[in-house]
């Protein structure tokens, strides 16, 4: 069956168009079964040219029968992979995301209606990301979990490890380890000599694992993984692991280590220029220099972040950012810029990432306690209980501390006590835990 035309230019005024422009008459063009007659017809639009008068006539012509037929040299399924193409590295790229994932939406549906699986699988997939991407994580899974049982791990990582961020975000951290680890298991049986993959995904794990609280698990991974490394060359792959590895050593009260390992990861991400994962090492460095006391210093690892992260951040990207910004403030003794950069901080991660969440209240509660603002108690009580559920035992110490000296700068002695024994419980629980 023909397809339609597009755009405003006929069958018959293209052919016209054609014929002039390489100067032959209809005579000339004419050819056995395609009488100048015919071609007169189709000019006039009196005649629609059946599938071998077209191919007749293109082949004279010296252009496709895609072109000739529709003005555009790409068939229908390219056509419809080079908009979808088009889409994807707009949503990479960060520009008109609405737009695009409007464009998208249509791009499905087209795709559906067509029978076209394979593209119908690239716009759900996409649309996934770019849900993972705003923070819009519940709709994310929805789309990416059904597309992740027709993709390996190797094929797509990006798309299981949106999924796992995306577990993850809505406090499902054991959901997050237990698809890193399948994965690594997939890479393992169905492509052993893929090095890349494998330490790709065992990053990814140790996050999770980090994640839940598992540090001495998430060295071990880590530890596998880099007895692999010299195999590799690629430029990211080093990048994720120098990330978490010092991501594990600065959870580990190991700052040094943190930031030699941090500082590799920059050295290469400023070859590759790859600026959005340049920006997350940078915040880490700054991140891990406040570790160290080094508050002054982090500010130009923080400056560095925001420029390089742009005008449209990633929500938790910028939620990270403000919170280690409001705690830098706080450690300065600048209460209202704490108090603000916090605030932005709750606000962009809404109603998800409950464990950021906790260190953003906490950054809260600092602020307000350094203006003797009566709402940092409570606010100090959100965090903890948010950390404490959720989040690392390290973290949870810290709030407690932060806020048992609030309490005692306020005259309440025995309060101050109570929390402190509140974070050494936890602590204590926390190395049972890693005992057993």
């Amino acid at each position: 069956m023909l397809r339609n035309e597009t755009g405003p230019e006929s069958i018959g005024k293209r052919l016209r168009r054609l014929r002039l422009e390489r100067q032959l008459s209809q005579r000339e063009l004419a050819s056995p079964g395609v009488s100048y007659a015919y071609i007169s017809r189709i000019e006039a639009g009196a005649r629609r040219p059946s599938v071998k008068a077209l191919r007749q006539l293109a082949r004279k012509l010296g252009v496709s029968v895609e072109y000739l037929e529709t003005g555009s040299d790409l068939r229908e399924v390219d056509e419809r992979e080079l908009r979808l193409s088009d889409a994807e590295l707009e949503l990479r790229l960060g520009q008109n995301v609405e737009g695009t994932e409007q464009a998208l939406n249509s791009i499905l549906d087209e795709a559906i209606a067509a029978g076209d699986t394979k593209a119908a699988l690239r716009a759900r997939v996409a649309l996934g990301v770019a849900a993972a991407s705003g923070g819009r994580n519940a709709e994310a899974i929805e789309r990416l979990e059904p597309a992740a049982q027709s993709l390996s791990p190797a094929s797509r990582p990006d798309v299981y490890e949106a999924l796992g961020r995306c577990y993850a975000a809505l406090g499902d951290t054991r959901r997050s380890v237990d698809l890193f680890r399948t994965c690594l298991e997939n890479v393992r049986e169905d492509a052993p000599d893929d090095t890349a993959s494998h330490i790709r995904f065992a990053t990814y794990l140790s996050y999770a694992l980090t994640d839940t609280g598992d540090l001495e698990q998430a060295e071990s991974v880590l530890n596998e993984a880099l007895g692999r490394a010299d195999e590799v060359v690629d430029a990211y792959t080093r990048v994720r692991l120098y990330w978490s590895l010092a991501r594990l050593s600065g959870l580990q009260d190991q700052p040094a280590a943190a930031l030699d390992y941090v500082r590799r990861a920059i050295a290469l991400l400023e070859v590759t220029e790859d600026t959005l994962h340049l920006a997350r090492a940078h915040l880490l460095c700054g991140t891990i220099m406040m570790s160290q006391g080094r508050a002054e210093e982090a500010g130009s690892q923080f400056d560095a972040a925001e420029r390089l992260f742009g005008p449209r951040p990633d929500p938790l990207d910028l939620a990270s950012l403000r919170t280690d910004q409001a705690k830098r403030a706080a450690m300065l003794g600048r209460g209202p810029e704490a108090e603000s950069f916090a605030r932005e901080a709750v606000a962009a991660l809404g109603d998800e990432n409950p464990a950021e969440q906790g260190l953003a209240w906490a950054a809260l509660a600092e602020g307000l306690a350094l203006q003797d603002k009566d709402a940092a108690d409570e606010t100090f009580r959100k965090a903890a209980d948010l950390l404490q559920e959720h989040g690392h035992h390290v973290d949870l110490t810290d709030t407690c501390r932060a806020w048992a000296r609030y309490l005692r700068k306020s005259g309440r002695d025995s309060e101050a006590l109570d929390v402190l024994d509140r974070a050494a419980k936890v602590n204590a629980s926390s190395r049972a835990q890693t005992l057993n």
